[in-house]
């Protein structure tokens, strides 16, 4: 029977690989995308596997196994994925070094005062809604969240202004039934011009196990992995 290691060793290596073919593809070198590893419903053991796999970057999407999980492995870089409640950012600030998921000037500014209170420099990432670039019955569906593209150079203002903050670029996820070659190129446009006013926002977060490929082509510098790595969950109650 295989164990958990090896089945978790062997996940890593399949990813390694598509990452590494998807970045000589698009002649990209390999160190330019940051792989964060999604491990929401799976336990710690899973998590310190992976660390033992050289894994350095782990996400979030829940605040509750946020601060769960992290004090366990302080050597990780955390990120958190998910839609934020504003109550819920001191918490989320305490452990996280990175957000991906900032759509609005009140949670920035939640965030901001999480940050000064507890000392530190958090990274945010715009989330990007990507919805214009779905087909119509994805429209019909449940939202990906996110400020649309029109709207990001007043949230990263908000941002860039705001004590403890960073921006760091943007975040997005490819709707529902869309062709996600084309939703990344749009995300990439997004960045290009954020970059413009904000030289250092040069993080761009897309791509999961279905579409990571497209995600690194057009420019993605970190992919959420969650499936592809860790098999399919367990849903929460």
């Amino acid at each position: 029977m295989t164990s958990r290691a090896d089945e978790l060793r062997a996940n890593v290596e399949q990813v390694e690989e598509r990452i590494e073919k998807a970045c000589q593809a698009a002649g990209r070198a390999r160190d330019e995308v940051t792989l964060v590893a999604i491990t929401k419903t799976f336990p710690i053991s899973d998590v310190r596997a992976l660390v033992d796999l050289g894994v350095t970057d782990v996400g979030e999407n829940r605040e509750q196994e946020l601060k769960a999980k992290a004090p366990d492995c302080p050597e990780l870089h955390w990120h958190f994925v998910g839609q934020l409640q504003s109550k819920k950012s001191r918490s989320v600030v305490r452990h996280a070094s990175v957000v991906h998921s900032v759509d609005r000037p009140s949670l920035a500014e939640a965030l901001s005062k999480a940050a000064v209170a507890e000392e530190k420099t958090v990274r945010c990432l715009i989330q990007v809604s990507l919805s214009a670039y779905g087909s119509a019955d994805a429209a019909t569906g449940a939202s990906r969240g996110g400020v649309e593209p029109v709207d990001v150079p007043e949230l990263a203002a908000a941002i860039a202004a705001a004590d403890g903050l960073e921006l760091g670029g943007v975040m997005a996820v490819a709707p529902l039934g869309s062709d996600p070659e084309k939703a990344f190129a749009g995300l990439r446009d997004v960045a290009s011009r954020l970059r413009s006013d904000h030289a250092g926002a040069d993080w761009i977060s897309a791509g999961m196990t279905g579409d990571l490929e497209a995600a690194i082509k057009h420019g993605a510098t970190h992919v959420r992995l969650g499936r592809a790595l860790l098999g399919t969950r367990t849903p929460l109650g």
